[in-house]
């Protein structure tokens, strides 16, 4: 009996498809439309999309490394975008939309704990998740679900967002190979020690700032 006539082939485990989306980015590379890849990838990160952009700015960097400016704006404006995308989401479309794609990524159990985020930081929470591993599809939606000021979202969204691609791309258009390879295996840990660093400065100033 030949495989394809297998009765009970196995499914494709979660971890296969999740890595055929990140091996169908990086192929965007090495095509003539990688930057505009890059800049609608960067725009469904965050607000659905589960593969984070920095995969093929990487990409595109490490092979037009004097291009790394160009590759930084694209991804930082895509992502900012999409932002706004997920904020609508949760501002007027929570039901419909909103919840299934919480309910995708199982953030169900955290949506409280991400309620008290907010009321506790506010704006700094959203800087945070958009430098950050924390998935900042969620915190886009939840910004638009809480009713944070727009204008506001949009400018730590920026901020949060550009200093973690321009940070990425500079930091390989100076230093090649050696550094895609240390970003590659410890992004994810180094963009969270500078999370945590920054919330403990938070709280550092609010228990000894004078009142």
């Amino acid at each position: 009996m030949t495989e394809a006539n297998t009765p009970h082939s196995p499914e494709p485990s979660p971890w296969r498809i999740h890595r055929r989306l990140y091996d169908w980015v990086l192929h965007w590379a090495e095509t003539p439309y990688g930057a505009l890849a890059l800049f609608l990838l960067s725009f469904a990160e965050s607000s659905f999309f589960p593969i984070p952009p920095d995969v093929l700015l990487i990409a595109l960097v490490m092979g037009a490394r004097r291009r790394w400016f160009r590759f930084a704006l694209i991804c930082t404006a895509g992502s900012v975008v999409g932002g706004l995308a997920g904020y609508g989401i949760g501002a007027g479309l929570m039901e419909t939309v909103g919840q299934p794609i919480i309910s995708f990524y199982h953030a169900e159990d955290h949506w409280t704990r991400v309620a008290e985020l907010y009321q506790q930081y506010d704006f700094w929470i959203v800087f945070i998740a958009a430098f950050t591993p924390i998935p900042y599809k969620v915190f886009t939606i939840a910004s638009g679900a809480f009713e944070m000021n727009l204008l506001g979202f949009a400018l730590v969204s920026s901020v949060g967002r550009g200093a973690r691609f321009f940070l990425v791309a500079g930091l390989l258009y100076l230093f090649g190979r050696p550094m895609k390879r240390f970003i590659d295996r410890y992004f994810d840990w180094l963009a969270l020690a500078v999370g945590i660093l920054l919330i403990g400065g938070f709280v550092a100033i609010k228990f000894l700032a004078p009142d």
